[in-house]
């Protein structure tokens, strides 16, 4: 059973309640939420909303690793209880900060078009006549994600990968201040912010393979909530739904989450879905890759399919050794 809602069509109720959004109070997160609205403006002239800003467990704790952390609901809980809890009525999310089990009550409303999910390098000043491949032994790399840096590590094991922390500004502070000599970031959040002139090199997905989700957006709301199931509808993107969807079911799949060295790359042609998956260990000594095609009718059945592909190359093995090791 697919995790995306859905409702039978029935006339508009009550346009004239409120819609409350909740939102993180990021930048991109606002940035994000305020495209949402504009959205649901253009398809529903008229209809009154009201954001809700909350600050997440994520948003709190920036001195500590992610994966330190843990990644269940790190930037998605508190939002989540602002559904449950009746003070809002839609979330919205990066969907690759969403987990792919949602708490009991909650649905996935719709997963929006999607930005170029592609990682990006971005350098300061003085080095930006190099590539990443090229870039002189030492380098000082940030990233927090432990995807890209296993898949780094593994292709450039010359590089020296630094955790950073905080909002994209901050993050893009730190590398001018000199604290880094460049970092990984997201194609779509630099896009969304308007700082696309900060990136020198679009990692290719031989290189990079992306978070599950990234670049689209999740719309969460309340099952069997019809009313904003019907407002939200015009927002989903099919295609974007059915590689996320996909996507998601093959970390769903793999039992992984947000910080674990999972990555994938998927690709609509026609009616068929292609969609790449990578695991890999911490170091990026060992790293696994395989692909899978099926239709766009049952995107869920490729990532499940693909996942199992993953297993039987020595997957659980690499993901029980580094849950063994989060534990210790």
């Amino acid at each position: 059973m697919s995790e995306l809602a859905s409702t039978p069509w029935q006339p508009s109720a009550g346009a004239a309640q409120p819609v409350r959004i909740a939102s993180r109070k990021s930048e991109l997160a606002l940035a994000q939420t305020h495209w949402v609205m504009e959205q649901l403006q253009a398809h529903h002239p008229g209809l009154p909303l009201e954001l809700h800003t909350l600050s997440t467990q994520g948003d709190i704790i920036l001195d500590v690793a992610l994966a330190k952390i843990g990644d269940k609901g790190l930037f998605t809980k508190e939002l989540e209880v602002s559904l449950l809890n009746g003070s809002s009525d839609l979330a919205v999310h990066s969907l690759k900060d969403l987990p792919t089990r949602l708490p009991e009550g909650l649905v996935l409303g719709a997963i929006t078009q999607r930005e170029d999910p592609l990682d990006a390098l971005v350098l300061r000043e003085e080095l930006r006549g190099y590539q990443l491949a090229t870039l002189p032994a030492g380098t000082v790399i940030g990233t927090s994600s432990l995807r890209r840096l296993a898949q780094l590590r593994h292709a450039f094991p010359h590089l020296h990968f630094k955790d950073v922390r905080g909002n994209l500004n901050t993050r893009l502070a730190k590398l001018d201040r000199g604290e880094y000599d460049g970092l990984i970031l997201a194609v779509a959040g630099l896009k969304r912010l308007g700082q696309e002139q900060r990136i020198h090199e679009v990692l290719d997905p031989s290189v990079s393979l992306y978070a599950v989700g990234q670049g689209s957006l999740g719309i969460e709301c309340r099952q069997g909530d019809e009313r904003i199931l019907e407002l939200i509808r015009p927002l989903a993107d099919a295609e974007a739904t059915a590689r996320c969807l996909a996507e998601r079911a093959f970390l769903r799949a793999l039992e992984g989450g947000c910080q674990v060295p999972i990555g994938v790359h998927s690709q609509v042609r026609g009616e068929e879905l292609h969609l790449t998956g990578m695991v890999a260990d911490l170091e990026g000594r060992r790293l696994i890759r395989d692909t899978q095609t099926g239709s766009t009718a049952d995107p869920e059945a490729v990532g499940v399919a693909l996942a199992e592909k993953l297993k039987q190359q020595g997957a659980d093995e690499i993901l029980q050794a580094i849950f063994a090791q989060a534990r210790r």
